[in-house]
């Protein structure tokens, strides 16, 4: 299995199998943006020419502090957005060579730490993070009054 750089067919080839790589529907998650915008960092695995894997990722500023562990404001940050693997490649590593990836080429624009969030209760990315070295934390109305969210971070230390 090899890892490299997002490019438009692999975008198109995602949003076509996204919905029944995650069980419903989920394409409005692959905004084109991800691709045209925000997709320097964005990357996928291949396992002999079919796509298995795929992490839009992208380097942000932090500009709020959600909890007092978080960077401060104005660090930059890897932020995973959007994961998504073949179901029938799950727990061979796609997901760790996406998130190594992801990290390596973070560390090299600068970033001082890598950020994630989720849902309550989707305890197979809590496991998953927290396997990577990630820490996790609830904070309340992170998306909103009553919307608490799972936030996900690691940081990171010069190589």
């Amino acid at each position: 299995m090899d890892t490299r750089p997002l490019t438009k067919d692999d975008f198109d080839r995602i949003v076509r199998v996204i919905d029944a790589w995650w069980g419903g529907p989920s394409t409005a998650l692959a905004h084109p943006m991800f691709h045209y915008e925000l997709g320097q960092l964005s990357r996928v695995v291949v396992d002999e020419g079919e796509l298995v894997g795929f992490l839009f990722g992208f380097v942000a500023t932090a500009h709020v502090a959600p909890v007092p562990e978080s960077p401060a404001v104005g660090a930059r940050l890897g932020y995973v957005h959007l994961v998504g693997i073949h179901p029938d490649y799950r727990r061979r590593g796609v997901g760790k060579l996406l998130y190594d990836a992801f990290e390596r080429d973070c560390r090299a624009t600068g970033c001082v730490g890598l950020k994630a969030i989720t849902t309550m209760g989707d305890e197979g990315s809590i496991r998953f993070h927290l396997a990577l070295g990630w820490s996790v934390r609830e904070v309340a109305d992170y998306a909103g009054p009553g919307r608490a969210r799972l936030l996900f971070h690691k940081r990171l230390t010069a190589s």
